[in-house]
């Protein structure tokens, strides 16, 4: 028998299924797939979701200088003519990150082989590419999904039964975090 269900698709078809529907989930925090998708999924992304947990404070801060570009009062870069180029200016600045851990950065990495990129894009500018944005999953997994489920052993997704499809009768259900 084997060790997971093969959902009628070749094996490359079938991890890009559960990847999307995993980042689907994790983004959203709920779909609506058929039973069997929904079992095969709740698989990866309970264990992405325990990735997240453990290491959720796993990180040191540092503080960094960085070169920012000057910037104008219209918030373009401002030049200087050196030598008879001209030349953007930098100041120098302190930041405050946030550094890994070589297993919190191992998590990251793992997270990142399942998950697709996801793309914000604002509600007054739907069907444009203007202002979009894209949002990095792990440090959503990291600071919005994992502080909630810190207290909890295992057991964080809920498979509830809406009814069968109306097209091929297949059993559908609502995947969702808990």
């Amino acid at each position: 028998m084997a060790g997971y269900r093969k959902l009628g698709r070749t094996s490359d078809q079938r991890k890009a299924l559960i990847r999307s529907q995993v980042t689907s989930l994790l983004y959203n925090g709920k779909i609506v797939t058929t039973e069997t998708r929904a079992k095969e999924v709740r698989k990866v992304a309970e264990g992405l979701v325990a990735l997240a947990v453990k290491e959720k404070d796993n990180y040191e801060t540092v503080t960094v200088k960085a070169k920012v570009a000057r910037k104008d009062e219209n918030g373009k870069n401002v030049k200087e003519v050196v030598n008879g180029k001209k030349v953007t200016v930098y100041d120098e600045v302190e930041k405050t990150i946030q550094k890994d851990k070589p297993s919190r950065l191992n998590a990251r990495r793992k997270m990142l082989q399942v998950f697709y990129s996801v793309t914000e894009v604002p509600t007054e500018n739907k069907g444009k590419k203007k202002n979009t944005k894209a949002v990095d999953m792990p440090k959503k997994m990291f600071e919005e999904v994992a502080p909630k489920y810190v207290n909890r052993n295992g057991g964080y997704t809920r498979i509830v039964k809406i009814g069968p499809r109306k097209g091929d009768g297949a059993m559908e259900v609502l995947l969702e975090l808990i």
